[in-house]
């Protein structure tokens, strides 16, 4: 059993945690263990996940909580802070930040309705240190009808909307970028069952560029299209005539390619 788990069952403060949380945790915040970081989640309710997180973390940590509900404020003490304020209001965090400063990581297991959810990660997601974590759980509410979902404005199809956005710094032509980007920062998203994870580092969030080594080249011909039928019969029809020189077969290739994969996306 690792010991996170066992912190949580040996906690004598209420917590609720799915199962497969417990080793989704230890894979992305083991190596913040006994190191001195600013651990942030939202959402205290009974009081015992803060103190789960306080031993787990170890006493060089800095463990706030923040809740909507003023009643949990009796679960202040040494090595826990308690922060009072609405996750969906960017006034509460530029204060909240204004005193707290940056912090390492932020964990989401506050109200999870979509809003909530969307507006953390974007008033939240700058004020994380490079190498930090925003990890938002409970995200199986997004196909919840308690939830008002599923539905187009879901948190999960947000989480999706930012891989095309950390995948847009590659230097495509005549792309544009989102309203609400966070690639500046965001440099790669993953996605386990009910949880996503926003991996922060703006030093990595650089546009790629392509390397060349100065090794020897040899005239090998591109074959990425050779498995076409479309293609071999074009080439050989182009060979026989001479006509349809100026035909662009990839994108004719490609579009019925496209037609054919229509039956995955279903």
């Amino acid at each position: 059993m690792s010991s996170l788990k066992k912190n949580f069952y040996k906690s004598k403060y209420g917590s609720l945690k799915w199962e497969k949380y417990f080793e989704i945790y230890e894979n992305i915040f083991s190596k913040f263990r006994n190191k001195k970081i600013v651990f942030v989640e939202i959402g205290i309710f009974q009081g015992g996940s803060l103190d789960i997180w306080r031993k787990y973390f170890g006493k060089k940590a800095r463990i706030i909580g923040i809740d909507l509900n003023p009643d949990c404020k009796k679960f202040k003490k040494k090595g826990i802070e308690i922060f009072i304020g609405d996750q969906s209001n960017p006034s509460f965090w530029k204060k909240f930040f204004k005193r707290v400063g940056k912090v390492d990581i932020i964990l989401d297991d506050g109200g999870h309705t979509n809003k909530q959810q969307i507006l953390t990660v974007l008033n939240t997601i700058k004020q994380i240190k490079n190498g930090g974590r925003l990890v938002v759980e409970d995200t199986h509410t997004s196909y919840d009808k308690k939830f008002g979902n599923p539905n187009r404005y879901s948190f999960i199809n947000f989480a999706k909307q930012i891989i095309d956005d950390v995948n847009f710094t590659f230097p495509f032509k005549k792309i544009k970028k989102f309203k609400h980007s966070i690639n500046d920062c965001v440099y790669g998203v993953s996605f386990y069952e009910s949880i996503v994870e926003f991996k922060v580092n703006k030093t990595k969030c650089y546009q790629n560029k392509l390397k060349i080594n100065s090794g020897f080249s040899s005239d090998i011909e591109d074959f990425r299209n050779e498995s076409s039928w479309l293609i071999k019969k074009f080439k050989r029809f182009k060979k026989k005539t001479g006509i349809f020189k100026k035909v662009k077969l990839q994108k004719l290739n490609y579009f019925i390619e496209n037609l054919s994969l229509k039956k995955f996306f279903n």
